[in-house]
């Protein structure tokens, strides 16, 4: 840097500039800092979903709702989806219940009926397909769930 003067008492003396540090150093520094942050995101998000999956091995997914016109002239709405089992282990597929809500999200009716397999294998899926009783008039969402 150069020569420094005391203000006070007017000693005067010679500062060494700090060595300069390598800069292929810090980028690899930084390259490893970003790899480890990396693998602990991974890390992370792979225990959230194992505690997930033991929690829910079995997931009702809505993949499709439509309108049929019943015998009467009703419409009604058809109700299709899948029952997934992402465990590593065979389940039992318990019941599914179909609930329509109004508007305000007040349930109008509430339909359990039972699907096509009682047993899914691991990573095994069975699709399902109902026709709700309740005419389309008031309905504003459809939700479908596992009995429990």
């Amino acid at each position: 840097m150069g020569p420094v003067k005391c203000a006070v008492c007017g000693h005067t003396w010679v500062v060494q500039r700090p060595p300069r540090r390598n800069s292929i150093l810090i980028f690899i520094a930084a390259l490893c800092a970003l790899l480890s942050a990396v693998i602990f995101a991974m890390a992370v998000l792979y225990m959230n979903q194992v505690k997930e999956i033991r929690e829910k091995p079995l997931v009702a997914e809505l993949n499709d709702i439509t309108t049929d016109v019943d015998e009467n002239g009703v419409m009604r709405y058809v109700v299709s989806g899948r029952v997934v089992n992402r465990s590593e282990q065979i389940y039992g597929v318990p019941s599914l219940v179909v609930s329509s809500f109004d508007a305000d999200g007040n349930v109008i009716e509430r339909q359990r009926f039972l699907p096509t397999a009682t047993l899914l294998e691991p990573g095994d899926d069975t699709r399902f397909m109902h026709i709700l009783t309740v005419p389309i008039n008031n309905v504003e969402k459809i939700s479908v769930d596992l009995e429990s």
